[in-house]
């Protein structure tokens, strides 16, 4: 083994009603590692990165966090951390990936914590979309979930649509979706 990266990511209601997701990055290495800052002992966290998120019950970005507990560059990496803030406001679920990498990618944002940042949206409707009570809205069923269109299984056009959201299949397609049968064989990694 050469590298491990893990990202984990809780979720969570708040008291004042308020959703929260904590997101945590770390790289390691199985070995001594040599950097023009210093040795690193095997183990030891070359990131140690957290982004935590905080969100109405729109999706809308009120609150972002962000803090470098290991980086390479100490007094370095970790001095971009308050430009997460220019997140606040932005919709978590409405062109957010697009509008993150023009305010903060490349040299505007550290590497990791925008590529951290960039899976929470899937992580929010995974979280709480289950919680969105789109029967308290009336307008809320006349538009699209926004889970619809956003992979493979959930496209407009698919078998998954048709039979469960039919107000949003463009067109039904046959009683067997082809397509499906093509990931019933397992891979292996090895």
């Amino acid at each position: 083994m050469k590298h491990t990266r893990a990202i984990h990511i809780e979720a969570f209601v708040r008291d004042d009603g308020l959703w929260e997701l904590d997101a945590h990055l770390t790289d390691t290495k199985p070995f001594d590692l040599s950097l023009p800052s210093g040795k690193l002992p095997a183990g030891a966290a070359l990131h140690s990165l957290w982004l935590r998120l905080t969100l109405d019950r729109q999706f809308t970005i009120v609150e972002v966090e962000a803090n470098s507990e290991a980086v390479p560059y100490q007094g370095y990496c970790n001095t971009i951390n308050p430009a997460y803030e220019t997140l606040v406001g932005l919709s978590l679920v409405k062109g957010f990936r697009h509008t993150l990498k023009e305010r903060i990618g490349g040299a505007l944002g550290c590497t990791h914590l925008t590529e951290l940042a960039q899976i929470l949206p899937t992580a929010a409707l995974q979280a709480f979309g289950g919680e969105i009570d789109r029967s308290a809205d009336p307008a809320a069923e006349q538009r699209k979930p926004p889970q619809l269109d956003r992979c493979h299984a959930l496209r407009s056009e698919g078998a998954v649509v048709a039979q469960y959201y039919p107000k949003w299949a463009i067109s039904p397609p046959a009683a067997v979706d082809k397509q499906t049968h093509l990931s019933n064989q397992a891979i292996s990694f090895k």
